[in-house]
């Protein structure tokens, strides 16, 4: 009790909560911003908060973690372009409602439920953070992979039905994720001379090509000639009614606990939080055919689980030690240089310090929701621009955001030709999301593989109980649904009658 009143107690300071706003506002607008990441954000911030307290720094820099997650489903929903890779799986379903007049009920669950996720995530911190890191800890490299091979068996899931042209797409992706540098010897791999993808393929080029750049020139070549493209302008009601706020219940519940479960996982962070939990809402609802054409539920699974990975993520940095995600990795540094040193003994040393940041993680995402749900008919307003300034604003965005990562030329060209591709790819049929999967997912799986291989040969597998089961599940994510839907075919064969001849 006195380490909890110690910790709350420390946030009264007035110069704490100027840091918190100055971070939510900040991260409000990197969220929204196509390209710039909490990440790079983040890291920019660091270099600023050093010459603070301990307690101030982490305000920003958790805040803004905190905020971004907010902000970045705003270009999702309205223009189909991530914010940041965690809300990938938003744009799935968030971009259909808008198409179909509901940008606005979709703002605005996609807000209420971050903010559940995120408290989820905040409870786990307080709560459940010495036994989930110790089951962490039992992660080495072969249950690592094994918790990448479920992830890409979720391609299937993100199809939208065309499993052939999924599989191919997330083929094609995994190919991609072989460029660059070898992950045991160095050596350089198909980068065709450029230095510049020897860290590999730029993971915000490529989500910024195939999503904003493939879907303006989509609509700008789908526009039949002498008319002009139109932007979404029906947003319908603000608020989900009664019906629809019980259907957030359960893919918020999911998308929850998904994310409590991969945020305590290292490197795996709230972009695979997001496609699982939207992929195993989609199997276990009633309507599954609507998932990928503007559900809401298929907004709050990913949202929800995306937000609830930031507890994780964050208990898994403070009691191992280890990162949970890239924005950790920078935070883990910035506590190190401010002479706090994460690991197990954090808990004893300093307990005061846990509930202290949980504290600043609520009040962030108090901050954020009410900042979300207050700015969003100014964001609204970009849509009542002509469609030609509103692509020009989006294309505009899409280069700085994807300049400003690596202050690269290369990378805003890279973006180009992704865009090409995803153009190329909507014309065809092939769905961008299980490509970038491949992209994302790949070089975990491929460094994780060879490790465990180097380290216990052949049977690395076969001596993890949490591998097997893992794989196990991975099985069954691939064939339970094509079976359902098979024996749902021959029932309805079975109970169509026989014509009479």
């Amino acid at each position: 009790m006195n380490a909890l009143a110690e910790g709350l107690g420390a946030l009264a300071d007035p110069y704490i909560g100027v840091c918190l706003v100055i971070g939510v506002l900040l991260g409000s607008l990197v969220g929204a911003v196509p390209g710039v990441t909490a990440t790079m954000a983040v890291a920019l911030a660091a270099g600023f908060t050093l010459t603070l307290d301990p307690l101030p720094g982490l305000a920003v820099l958790l805040s803004i973690y905190v905020a971004a997650q907010f902000g970045d489903r705003v270009p999702s929903i309205l223009i189909n372009t991530p914010g940041t890779p965690a809300s990938i799986a938003t744009t799935f379903d968030g971009y259909p409602m808008a198409k179909q007049g509901k940008a606005g009920i979709a703002l605005t669950s996609s807000a209420l439920v971050s903010a559940i996720g995120s408290l989820t995530g905040i409870l786990i911190l307080v709560f459940l953070a010495q036994p989930l890191a110790g089951f962490a800890l039992q992660f080495g490299p072969i249950e690592l992979f094994c918790l990448v091979v479920f992830g890409l068996t979720m391609m299937v899931g993100v199809s939208g039905g065309r499993i052939v042209k999924g599989l191919g797409a997330g083929l094609f992706g995994l190919l991609l994720g072989v460029v660059g540098r070898d992950p045991i010897t160095g050596d350089q791999r198909f980068t065709l001379g450029f230095d510049e993808l020897a860290s590999g393929v730029p993971f915000i080029a490529a989500i910024i090509g195939l999503f904003g750049i493939a879907e303006v020139t989509n609509q700008l070549v789908s526009a039949r000639p002498g008319r002009v493209p139109q932007p979404i302008s029906q947003l319908g009601r603000w608020w989900p009614n009664r019906a629809e706020t019980r259907s957030l219940v359960k893919p918020t519940m999911i998308g929850c606990a998904v994310g409590s479960v991969v945020g305590v996982v290292p490197a795996a962070g709230g972009d695979i939080a997001g496609v699982v939990a939207w992929d195993q809402a989609r199997r276990t609802s009633q309507t599954p055919e609507r998932f990928g054409k503007g559900a809401l539920e298929g907004v709050a699974a990913p949202d929800s689980a995306s937000c609830a990975t930031m507890g994780g993520s964050l208990t898994t940095t403070l009691a191992v030690g280890v990162p949970g995600d890239s924005v950790m990795a920078v935070m883990l540094g910035s506590m190190v240089v401010w002479g706090l040193q994460p690991g197990p003994a954090l808990f004893v040393t300093n307990p005061d310090l846990v509930y202290s940041l949980a504290g600043l993680m609520t009040l962030a995402t108090l901050l954020a929701l009410a900042l979300a749900l207050m700015r969003m008919r100014g964001v609204i307003k970009l849509l009542a621009l002509p469609p030609r300034y509103l692509a020009v604003v989006v294309v505009t965005f899409c280069m700085v955001g994807t300049f400003a990562v690596q202050n690269s030329v290369f990378d805003v060209a890279l973006m180009w030709v992704f865009g090409l591709l995803g153009l190329l790819m909507r014309r065809f049929g092939f769905p961008p999301g299980p490509l970038v999967l491949g992209l994302i997912l790949g070089p975990l799986a491929e460094s994780n593989l060879r490790r465990a291989l180097l380290i216990d040969g052949g049977d690395a597998l076969f001596s993890s109980p949490i591998g097997m089961t893992l794989i196990a599940l991975s099985l069954l994510a691939v064939t339970v649904q094509p079976l359902r839907s098979s024996m749902k075919g021959r029932r309805s064969r079975e109970r169509t009658p026989t014509p009479v001849v």
